[in-house]
């Protein structure tokens, strides 16, 4: 029983999940800011966006089986069905249960957001399976990292702020765009690790296609534009408030680029399995850096 948890935690990949978690999370702390949080469509989000995720990677665990991408004895973190260890008929059948659930869920939001929600919602959980599948799997064509972006950043950012506040904001979309880019990190990381696997299996990842220097020099910059659009946010302060934050909260952002800087040092001197713990101190980063600027947003709202 412990061993049959262990790999389907492993197929799961918790020390990922941090990425679907921090767009609602600060979405929550905006909201928080701007004096409209409503905590059950808070709540929902949270939910489908974890389903979401959960789902989109056992999806790629399941078509990257399909497709031979995947081999036994990986370098990257054990895949079950790879290794004979699930059926992949079973795969599937949690994967299309994964996101069923997180269709039931999602309906809940449509009293707070309106009926427009759910053709977005169809596109979210389409977009879990054409990460992998289909006439063409985008992580297969080097699209992989804007779809991270659009579906970590940009849509689960705003969309959580919507069904609170029933509006768009400027201020909640500079911060979707560095929730994106952090979340790019995370699939970063693990192309870095992959990059010979994947060619070999033809997956054209943008590491397979511009190689290992150009994607750590993208994740250094990744994290760094993230903190830069944080000049605009104190800008904005300034204007919307007429105030600014006390100055030990730029020791938030000092933090994270500490980390970050680490993390990125590491990926470029390690190679092979010793790559799979900066997966989820990629995450950890990213939820430490959400975290710390939700509990800003909470103080001073």
């Amino acid at each position: 029983m412990k061993r049959q948890f262990k790999i389907w935690m492993e197929c799961f990949r918790p020390r990922t999940l941090p990425v679907s978690m921090s767009g609602v999370i600060i979405a929550i702390g905006l909201a928080v800011w701007h004096h409209c949080l409503q905590w059950i469509p808070a709540l929902l989000c949270l939910a489908f966006a974890l389903l979401a995720q959960i789902a989109s990677n056992t999806a790629n665990e399941y078509f990257d089986y399909l497709h031979g991408a995947d081999k036994p004895g990986r370098v990257g973190p054990r895949r079950g069905v790879t290794e004979g260890d699930i059926k992949p008929s079973t795969l599937r059948n949690v994967t299309f249960g994964l996101l069923a659930l997180a269709a039931i869920v999602g309906c809940g939001l449509i009293p707070y957001g309106g009926w427009w929600l759910l053709p977005v919602g169809i596109v979210i959980v389409l977009g879990a399976l054409a990460y992998s599948t289909g006439p063409y799997p985008l992580s297969y064509h080097g699209l992989g990292e804007l779809t991270v972006f659009i579906f970590f950043g940009i849509i689960p950012v705003n969309l959580t702020y919507y069904v609170m506040a029933l509006r768009f904001d400027p201020l909640v979309i500079l911060f979707s765009i560095a929730i994106g880019l952090m979340g790019v990190n995370v699939l970063l990381v693990n192309n870095y690790r992959d990059v010979e696997d994947d060619r070999q299996a033809g997956k054209k990842t943008q590491t397979v296609m511009r190689g290992r220097p150009a994607t750590a020099f993208a994740y250094f910059l990744n994290g760094y534009t993230a903190m830069a659009i944080l000049t605009a946010f104190w800008v904005m302060i300034v204007i919307a408030k007429g105030r600014i934050l006390p100055l030990w909260t730029l020791a938030f952002p000092v933090l994270y680029l500490v980390m970050h800087t680490v993390t990125w040092n590491r990926l470029r001197r390690r190679d092979g399995a010793a790559l799979n713990p900066l997966l989820g101190e990629t995450a950890r980063n990213m939820l430490i850096f959400t975290l710390l600027f939700t509990i800003t947003f909470i103080i001073y709202s």
